[in-house]
């Protein structure tokens, strides 16, 4: 299977150019005029300051710079410019497309701004529950918990691992401080 792949050919994709016209006629003059005009669109692009330029640069104008810098990077690296290396990482690696920030500056203090009211208002809505609400029931307080405890043990409840059991060391009914 590996042989297989070694040996098979690889066909090196193409990639889509722009649109291109196709005329009726095969004047190979009007063919060779548009085949430098489109070399010479090309080089019209200038490679220093691409980060500036590239979000005013149409999809066309991006796809030409990016031509350009694939043959620009087949040049020793040694002897490419500074803006010509620049242009070549912005364009492989800079904040655009996929890679483009999804917060803009100013949206962290908007989110802890609206958390923090959300939070306040859930502590004034908690805390006016709480002072509309009616009193606890009597039985919840730790005196009717520890009679509770004593009826219990008086009537002998649950003797395998209850209250009344041999060695039971918990607190029984009593649940409050």
């Amino acid at each position: 299977m590996q042989a297989l792949r070694l040996a098979r050919p690889r066909v090196a994709l193409r990639p889509i150019t722009a649109t291109r016209n196709v005329a009726a006629t095969a004047n190979a003059s009007a063919h060779a005029a548009s085949a430098t005009a489109s070399s010479s669109s090309q080089a019209l692009i200038p490679l220093s300051n691409v980060e500036a330029q590239w979000e005013r640069l149409t999809p066309d104008e991006q796809f030409q710079v990016h031509r350009q810098l694939e043959e620009i990077q087949k040049k020793d690296w040694r002897t490419l410019s500074i803006d010509e290396k620049k242009a070549a990482y912005y364009v492989a690696f800079g904040p655009h497309g996929p890679r483009a920030p999804i917060t803009k500056p100013g949206d962290t203090a908007k989110v802890f701004g609206v958390v923090s009211l959300a939070i306040g208002l859930a502590g004034a809505l908690y805390y006016g529950i709480k002072a509309t609400a009616p009193p606890p029931p009597r039985t919840i307080n730790k005196e009717w918990e520890a009679a509770m405890n004593e009826t219990a043990i008086k009537q002998k409840m649950d003797p395998i691992s209850g209250i009344t059991s041999e060695g039971y060391s918990g607190k029984g009914f009593v649940q409050n401080k």
